[in-house]
């Protein structure tokens, strides 16, 4: 027997390879699309692979917990399955950050004074960014520590991008403000 539209998540669960054959063949663009979206600013086509293939894995290793019938709720459980790999992903692959010897070397100029002050000036930020709504404080979190683009918050918020803008120019200001009141130096505008 083969599998078809019908039938190929009871095979899966039977841990038929037909169906994991079938589900590759037929899920393979939209768990590469939801994998390449969140792992491409760490640009390893490697890592991409190595996690749609680890995202087929899951599927079949944990096929018997699928409790939907139709293939809409399949497709969207492997969906939730490759996003949520992808970003543990991510998250282990930012982790294993690869320093130069340019970087090493920069570093190693720096005087203890210098380092200091660059310590202090990062607590202060963070105890500024904490005093921020919730939400402002998410999008500052992830445009300026985590490095993600305006349109990728946008999505991620589900919010505009010039509502983001507006959301950091206006943080922005609100930062500014409050280092004033808190007499810290430096300018955030």
């Amino acid at each position: 027997m083969k599998s078809t539209d019908q039938n190929f998540i009871k095979r899966l669960q039977r841990q038929k390879e037909d169906a994991l054959e079938f589900i590759v063949d037929a899920y393979l663009p939209v768990i590469k699309g939801i994998t390449y979206k969140v792992l491409s600013p760490l640009g390893n086509e490697g890592l991409i692979d190595e996690c749609v293939n680890d995202i087929f894995l899951a599927i079949w290793n944990h096929s018997k917990k699928f409790q939907g019938n139709s293939s809409d709720d399949f497709k969207k459980w492997i969906c939730a399955i490759a996003k949520y790999k992808a970003i543990d992903y991510y998250r282990k692959a930012s982790k294993k950050v690869e320093y130069t010897t340019e970087f090493l070397e920069a570093k190693l100029e720096n005087s203890a004074e210098d380092e200091l002050v660059l310590m202090e000036d990062k607590e202060e930020l963070i105890q500024l960014i904490n005093l921020l709504e919730p939400i402002d404080r998410s999008i500052f979190i992830m445009k300026y520590f985590l490095g993600l683009k305006t349109d990728e918050i946008a999505a991620k918020l589900q919010l505009t991008s010039s509502s983001i803008d507006n959301r950091i120019y206006r943080g922005k200001k609100k930062l500014y403000k409050k280092a004033l009141n808190l007499n810290i130096g430096g300018s955030l505008v």
